[in-house]
């Protein structure tokens, strides 16, 4: 079992630490058990609480940290397949996260998102895009997006929006073709309810993480691009009403593959 820590310093080359443990160290919920909890050593992952603790090539990185949100999805349930779920999508943070003996603390200590994530093996392509959009009064505005290859050619596409309170779906999601190495996206969609969305992530610049993923059946590694300081652009319009523009520069991440 392994568990990953990400430091994306703003301006600086990310950075990746990773811990192996041994598989007696996993305990987790039995399935359609509450509280869930997943535990691997002193890391563990509940329904409103993170903690860890790594030490990595004289590294020491530990987190203890809570979250509560107000809107949570399932973007792709795929029998065999996997899942893609997201039970904090607006998420706000409290705690402490020490590294290499910084400490930040507060409450709140920032925002962003929790997500589970499962499958037999990894997908030979797949772009996916989480924005959180923070304004004053209402809840935060939400997107996450997800586009993966599924068997005998077909495509999965699903965007979900949390706006006003209110959720969206969108399951034609069109965008242009996307190169790995430009890192972005730009997108259209239609939802039911006849909101409009263009959205804009821009995953360029020094925080673009680049890394060796190891295939599930370890006969290789493939690479995954991530940064989780991307910028977003989002535009929605309806009929009869105003269009909005919401706009955030680091509150995104964008990760391609493929």
């Amino acid at each position: 079992m392994q568990v990953w820590a990400t430091w994306f310093p703003v301006g600086h080359t990310p950075q990746t630490y990773i811990q192996g443990f041994a598989l007696s160290e996993l305990a987790i919920s039995r399935k359609a058990q509450s509280p869930f909890h997943l535990r691997i050593g002193p890391n563990e992952v509940g329904e409103n609480v993170c903690r860890g603790l790594l030490a990595v090539d004289g590294h020491r990185i530990s987190w203890n940290l809570r979250y509560a949100s107000t809107f949570r999805v399932t973007l792709s349930n795929k029998g065999w397949i996997g899942f893609s779920r997201t039970p904090h999508s607006d998420a706000i943070f409290s705690g402490e996260i020490i590294f290499d003996g910084q400490r930040f603390d507060a409450d709140p200590l920032g925002f962003g998102v929790q997500g589970h994530n499962c499958g037999y093996r990894h997908r030979n392509f797949w772009k996916w895009t989480h924005a959180y959009f923070q304004h004053p009064g209402p809840p935060a505005t939400t997107l996450e997006a997800l586009v993966y290859e599924m068997p005998f050619g077909l495509v999965f596409r699903k965007a979900a929006l949390w706006h006003d309170g209110r959720q969206h779906i969108f399951r034609k999601v069109h965008g242009t073709g996307i190169n790995p190495r430009e890192m972005q996206w730009n997108f259209s969609a239609h939802s039911e309810d006849g909101l409009l969305l263009k959205a804009a992530i821009d995953g360029r610049g020094p925080s673009v993480h680049r890394l060796s993923y190891l295939k599930t059946n370890c006969s290789g590694t493939f690479e995954v691009a991530n940064n989780s300081l991307s910028s977003a652009t989002l535009l929605l319009e309806k009929p009869g009403q105003p269009a909005q523009q919401l706009e955030t520069k680091t509150g995104a991440v964008l990760e391609i593959v493929g």
